[in-house]
């Protein structure tokens, strides 16, 4: 069955996946557009794991805390 355009947008966007090496560590997305906004933020415990897309209204994540993130690029370690 075909993807609408609309469900396409959607799910079509790159995944990444964060996980936290200590208690507290922060996901933020920010939208894209005119203005840059925060639209969701999520907190991690260590060990825990969080996946996320960009979408057509996420078009930037930021990280806080020491994390390991995976993307289809490669794998990059966050904080301290």
């Amino acid at each position: 069955m075909p993807q609408s355009e609309s469900e396409g947008r959607l799910t079509g966007g790159d995944y990444i996946t964060v996980k936290a090496l200590e208690n507290g560590v922060t996901v933020i997305g920010v939208t894209r557009g005119a203005e840059n906004r925060f639209l969701h933020t999520e907190k991690l415990d260590e060990g825990e794991v969080w996946i996320a897309q960009f979408t057509e209204h996420i078009s930037a994540m930021k990280i806080r805390g020491s994390a390991t993130i995976l993307t289809k690029y490669g794998e990059i370690k966050s904080g301290k």
